[in-house]
């Protein structure tokens, strides 16, 4: 597993509500989901080897 680096993430209040609607909805934490969210779009936008482990 790769090792993760801990930061602070500033969202407002409506962006954070809906982060943690949409990560209840999936049954994912919301760190959870912001991985994913970063990773898809890392991997969409040609950043990220598409091979590469979430």
């Amino acid at each position: 597993m790769a090792k993760k680096k801990p930061f602070a993430l500033r969202l407002n209040e409506d962006t954070m509500k809906a982060l943690e609607k949409w990560a209840a909805d999936e049954f994912r934490s919301t760190n959870g989901q912001i991985e994913w969210v970063i990773h898809k779009a890392l991997k969409e936008s040609g950043r990220l080897k598409k091979d590469t482990p979430e």
